[in-house]
């Protein structure tokens, strides 16, 4: 329940590699809610938008009525921007255009990577606030390392502080002299008011998508190897910065019948796939979809195509929530903490294979996509403790 008990908006992203359908799955899911009589509105932020063509119509940047409860429009990612730090931008460019005379690097100016993705995905906040919608479904790509942005506001003022020459206090005292002296333009008060939006915006978000009992994200993978390690890297991020993936949606699975003869090799590839999908997100509440006959398009197809993936289940409902694993770092040693509330401790196997781990409990396998940070380290040790098994890099 939100505030004076009123029930509040939930908030479902869709992430995915490009091409695994995460748009079409986005959609159904879309019309599947609104078919049981809630209002939906549902929003791509990827900029290779695709939802347009889902619904065979044209969106904007404004919500467009699909159907009864159905709303659905595409961010515009450069409006976004501008809106979100158009006076900074104005400012970084005429300091662009200076040569030499102590200006400032164009190096130092370069914005992180995602920082476009990350304005438009203000927008979430900015619905949310308005509270016009029982769902709100996002087609998105926010990788881990985007969303990771929101974890550290504080990576956004060292970039600030090298952008900006002066404080906004001593902008009237010193700034004409400053100016004068290094011959560099002065940021007028409109650029600080940028700025003091955009950190506010930030930890707002943040806030607002760690909050597990509003926010889920959901990743859509296809049985194919390459796919199913994006996928996996993604979830072990996602996981690690506490945002929680409460589904994986697996796409195209190609029926046995369809890879008789010149494919049958890729019925053996397939459910090698498949048995990775299910040891590594082994938690996590699975759905599967098989390749359908025709395209995943327009409003009667998509329909059909929510209930063949989640049958009965009310995806609006949070499916999963439970820390799997966790870094920890203590005396200048990472261990990775995983849960494992009922093993014992004679059953388990643990090998490192590259970037990954894998644990073997019983008959059962699990594997874990290391993050980064761990991937050239090795494993120093590892024990079991109250639940957790806790290994040492």
């Amino acid at each position: 329940m939100g505030e004076n008990g009123v029930e509040a908006m939930r908030i479902i992203l869709y992430t995915g590699k490009g091409g695994v359908g995460k748009t079409s799955i986005a959609a159904a899911s879309g019309c599947m809610i609104a078919g049981e009589g809630k209002r939906v509105l549902i929003m791509s932020t990827d900029q290779a938008h695709s939802l347009g063509d889902s619904f065979d119509v044209k969106l904007g940047k404004e919500p467009v009525e699909i159907a009864k409860n159905l709303y659905a429009m595409e961010i515009d990612t450069v409006y976004e921007s501008e809106k979100s730090w158009g006076h900074l931008k104005d400012y970084m460019r005429k300091m662009l255009t200076l040569k030499g005379n102590g200006g400032i690097e164009v190096e130092e100016l370069l914005v992180f990577p995602g920082m476009e993705e990350l304005f438009s995905m203000f927008k979430i906040l900015e619905i949310y606030e308005k509270g016009e919608y029982d769902i709100l479904i996002v087609d998105c790509a926010p990788t881990g390392e985007t969303l990771s942005l929101l974890k550290y506001p504080e990576m956004f003022s060292d970039l600030i502080e090298k952008v900006l020459p002066i404080k906004r206090k001593s902008l009237k005292v010193a700034g004409p002299a400053v100016e004068k002296l290094m011959k560099i333009p002065m940021p007028d008060n409109q650029v600080f008011d940028d700025v003091e939006f955009l950190m506010n915006k930030m930890q707002s978000l943040q806030k607002l998508l760690l909050n597990k009992n509003i926010v889920s994200l959901r990743i859509v993978t296809t049985p194919e190897k390459i796919v199913i390690q994006e996928a996996k890297r993604n979830f072990t991020c996602l996981h690690l910065y506490n945002y929680n993936v409460d589904a994986v949606i697996v796409n195209r699975i190609y029926p046995k019948t369809a890879m008789e003869g010149y494919f049958s090799k890729w019925i053996s590839m397939q459910e090698e796939g498949l048995k990775e999908i299910e040891e590594s997100f082994f938690q996590v509440p699975k759905f599967y979809l098989e390749l359908q006959r025709s395209e995943i398009r327009t409003l009667p197809i998509l329909n059909g195509i929510g209930k063949k993936i989640f049958g009965a289940i009310d995806i609006t409902e949070v499916l999963f929530q439970e820390e799997i694993y966790l870094i920890e770092k203590r005396d200048g040693e990472t261990y990775l903490k995983i849960r494992l509330p009922f093993a014992d401790k004679g059953e388990l196997e643990l090998r490192q294979n590259k970037n990954e781990l894998i644990l073997s409990v019983k008959n059962e396998t699990r594997r874990f996509v290391l993050p980064s940070e761990l991937w050239e380290r090795e494993i120093s040790g590892a024990k079991f403790n109250d639940g957790y098994l806790q290994i040492r890099f």
